[in-house]
């Protein structure tokens, strides 16, 4: 659900959901708000995130809407909020069940042994009763609300059985001859309560699994800050904290907003951000961001994004998206969930009026159907899709890949074909000097001293490239004289009292100035895509050409590994280029990629790479689009699959689905790999919920489970599905 510029959000818990019906059940009543566009409802989460249009009194209206649903209504933090109890918090009315319900086991066990006996009705009916009536309380109310809104839910599943079974117990012993000992079930409704219990039980504590990520990163904030104010330092809560403070920052204390470096030099651990182990180097005037870890210098920092606006939230909140998101499989669910329950209660029925039809007394077809009815709950098809989303979006934040689009999740395992932006994606994005050439006669080395020191005061990039490369290669400077710029065509100074240039070729070209040496070299570093500059001297002939500079980019270190090892996954590569084709080609090479197999394509303006895209995808594949997140985000957006290269601090890159933490092409791989994990996983959980019901229907039916195994089954099934998706946190990149 992406939200337009005409609606607002809000996102609302929800208390008392039990199955994919109940999740059916609130988006209904929600979307009947007078107001709302559009409502999405997460089971694993207790959530639901609302869209409707601005000017309302939503939040009253949802929370009213949600309870007349039967639920209650929360804050949307509350699971989270709650995530401080202990292990076996909420687990004293599964003890009390499993207290009560034991005794009522014994006779069953005992006749494994060969010993018959029973408890007195008495007894039974004693345990079994506050089981029934006061820890199922819950099933009870859950129920009467779905039964008002004429709709079906887990609960109503569990009480009309669980009653059932209570309810023959008391008709058989109040109705039995005096010398009768009839066979009661309390011990299965008493069981099967129990069991549902130990079953959302066990449910809680995975989602509280699931959860993992968004803690840790809520976590990484500090709740106070230490404010540099007019009598000194002064601790104050973090909501305090304005832009334009100044913030002290202790060694190895958490910085707790965005900021810039103002005072000291310190070395800061961004891993929480970047995936990267190596502290960063910062000096004064680098930016800071909230929740990175401050090294061994005390630093002062002044603050430039607080609350909603720093990395850090907008990381969280890319991920809550992505939690929250509902997957496209996850409508088929949802269909069926909202016919499942009463094509139950219908079969449940059948299965009673049908044993009485053959001749079976009435006993044995009330626990047949009660059976029926126990197994069928459809706990774990709702949690199939939700719970696999938010473990593997979680794992997958941990390590720097953040997957805010449910869609893109689900589409990335699909992918035949991999686009790449070249600049700043499969290179490093900066320039560097590639060759200093010299006409003859002249020494490199004086006119390198030259070169550098005329451009020692430049922040253009091609001036830092050459700086970088005298720094580099240990060249001595000189501090030039009468400098002057001219703008789009370089520079003017003295040094050592002779008069440079560095010029481009526009201005070597309206100088009318050639070296037929240098203009050879100037040929060829031109086909390889190089942007070119002079060195020119005014002698006494006039401006003589001595020396030619070529700058281009250089292919990442790891790039020419990735491509290799996407290619061995059998999936397309294309490389996007707005230089010449033969620059393009060049680069290609340099990066093992074909020059023949149309996987360069080259001389494409920023504002026609989405058209490249469309054409990718109308020659059928499914495409997947990488880049740095600025100028190609038109291209990103026209992708099956967008995937960003952030740069750590740039994150809400909103036309991607999946934004890559660090410049790391690794992660690209990465990003595949965690999709089609998480894939498996939602179809592995989707299978075993539908055969848990698709089995266990027929077999409780024909008599072969007892609502004791029923009851088993159907918590099995849930925890099996929470167990499945919690393997994905194991995965690495």
């Amino acid at each position: 659900m992406v939200p337009d510029r005409t609606t607002e959000e809000l996102d609302i818990g929800i208390g008392g959901m039990t199955c994919a019906s109940c999740v059916v059940r609130v988006e209904r009543a929600l979307k009947k708000v007078p107001g709302v566009s559009d409502a999405r409802v997460n089971l694993a989460t207790e959530s639901a995130r609302v869209q409707f249009l601005p000017g309302q009194q939503m939040e009253a209206l949802v929370r009213r809407a949600v309870r007349e649903a039967g639920y209650e209504p929360r804050a949307a933090d509350a699971l989270q909020s709650s995530q401080n109890n202990s292990p076996w918090s909420g687990f004293a009315p599964v003890a009390i069940g499993l207290l009560l319900s034991l005794p009522l086991l014994a006779p069953m066990l005992a006749d494994l042994t060969g010993r018959h006996w029973m408890l007195p009705p008495w007894l039974q009916f004693t345990l079994a009763t506050p089981v029934q009536f006061i820890l199922g309380a819950r099933f009870y109310r859950a129920g009467w609300h779905a039964l008002k809104a004429l709709t079906g839910n887990m609960d109503l599943l569990v009480a009309l059985g669980t009653t059932s079974g209570w309810a023959l117990s008391v008709w058989l012993w109040l109705f039995a001859g005096q010398d009768q000992a009839p066979h009661l079930y309390f011990e299965a409704s008493a069981v099967v309560v129990t069991l549902v219990l130990l079953g959302k039980w066990l449910e809680g504590r995975a989602k509280r699994q699931t959860t993992e990520a968004i803690r840790a990163l809520h976590a990484l904030r500090p709740e106070q800050a230490h404010l540099m104010g007019s009598e000194g330092e002064v601790d104050v809560p973090l909501a305090e904290v304005l832009v334009g403070d100044r913030l002290v920052v202790r060694p190895g204390e958490r910085f707790p907003v965005d900021g810039t470096l103002h005072e000291g030099l310190t070395q800061v651990d961004e891993s929480m951000l970047t995936g990267e182990p190596m502290p960063v180097s910062k000096k004064t005037g680098d930016a800071l961001s909230g929740g990175s870890i401050n090294g061994e210098g005390r630093v002062v920092m002044q603050v430039t994004a607080v609350g909603s606006e720093t990395v850090l939230a907008h990381i969280i909140r890319l991920v809550e998206d992505a939690q929250a998101a509902k997957a496209p499989i996850q409508r088929l669910v949802d269909q069926v969930a909202a016919v499942f329950v009463p094509v139950v209660l219908l079969i449940a029925l059948v299965t009673l009026t049908g044993w009485l039809w053959v001749g079976e007394d009435t006993e044995t077809a009330v626990i047949r159907a009660v059976a029926v009815l126990v197994i069928a709950c459809p706990c774990a098809l709702g949690l199939a899709t939700p719970t696999a989303i938010m473990a593997g979006t979680g794992v997958a934040a941990r390590h720097g890949i953040l997957i805010k689009d449910a869609l893109a999740l689900e589409l990335a395992h699909r992918v035949d074909l991999v686009a790449f932006d070249k600049t700043g994606t499969l290179t490093q994005g900066k320039p560097r000097l590639l060759s200093f050439e010299v006409a003859p006669a002249e020494e490199a080395t004086a006119l390198l001293t030259v070169a550098a020191s005329l451009q020692s005061g430049s922040d253009h990039p091609l001036s830092r490239a050459m700086m970088a490369y005298a720094n580099e290669h240990q060249i001595p400077l000189v501090v030039p004289t009468d400098m002057r710029a001219e703008p789009g065509r370089g520079t003017q100074g003295l040094v050592l009292g002779q008069s440079y240039r560095i010029a481009s070729v526009r201005w070597m070209e309206e100088m009318g100035l050639r070296q037929a040496d240098l203009q050879t070299r100037a040929a060829h570093w031109q086909t390889q895509g190089a942007t070119l500059s002079y060195l020119a001297r005014l002698t006494e002939q006039g401006w003589q050409p001595c020396a030619l500079m070529a700058f281009g980019d250089e292919p990442k270190p790891e790039a020419k590994q990735v491509l290799a090892a996407l290619r061995e996954q059998g999936l397309r590569l294309v490389m996007l280029s707005g230089d010449n084709i033969s620059a393009a080609q060049t680069m290609a090479r340099r990066l093992g990629l074909s020059t023949q197999d149309n996987e360069v394509i080259a001389n494409v303006l920023p504002g026609d790479k989405a058209d490249r895209i469309k054409s990718l995808k109308d020659d059928g594949h499914v495409v997947a689009m990488v880049g740095d997140g600025i100028n190609d985000a038109p291209a990103l957006a026209a992708a099956d699959v967008g995937i960003a290269m952030g740069s750590g601090t740039d994150v809400a890159m909103h036309a991607a689905g999946i934004t890559l933490m660090r410049g790391d092409l690794k992660l690209v791989a990465a990003a595949l790999s965690i999709s089609r994990r998480t894939v498996a996983k939602i179809r592995q959980n989707l299978f075993w919920a539908f055969v848990y019901n698709v089995a266990g229907i027929p077999l409780a039916a024909l008599g072969l489970l007892s609502p004791v195994l029923a009851g088993a089954a159907m918590a099995l099934s849930s925890v099996s599905v929470m167990s499945n998706a919690l393997l994905l946190r194991r995965w690495r990149p």
